[in-house]
């Protein structure tokens, strides 16, 4: 599903217009990165986490020349599903 059938859907189950229901769920994932943004989780009870992992600084290799690279120190978005997500994924 992407993301203009996920609009698509949620129109059809509330009745709502295309338009607002794109606002919202515009709204709903700049709020999740915004919060992200400022290293704070976002908890949906029930649903799941998104957090923000840091990774280290390391050293690696480039796979053509086998020359070392240095690989910067980052910030990776991460989502540990919920319970009943899990569950439902699972019946």
């Amino acid at each position: 599903m992407n993301k203009n059938e996920l609009i698509e859907a949620v129109a059809k189950a509330t009745g709502g217009t295309k338009a607002d229901v794109s606002r919202t769920i515009d709204a709903v994932f700049n709020a999740i990165s915004g919060q992200l943004k400022k290293g704070q989780q976002v908890r949906l009870v029930n649903f799941g986490t998104f957090l923000v992992a840091k990774r280290k600084a390391t050293e690696g290799r480039n796979p053509r020349t086998g020359a070392p690279i240095k690989i910067p120190a980052s910030k990776q978005p991460k989502f540990r599903a919920g319970k009943l997500l899990k569950e439902a994924v699972n019946k």
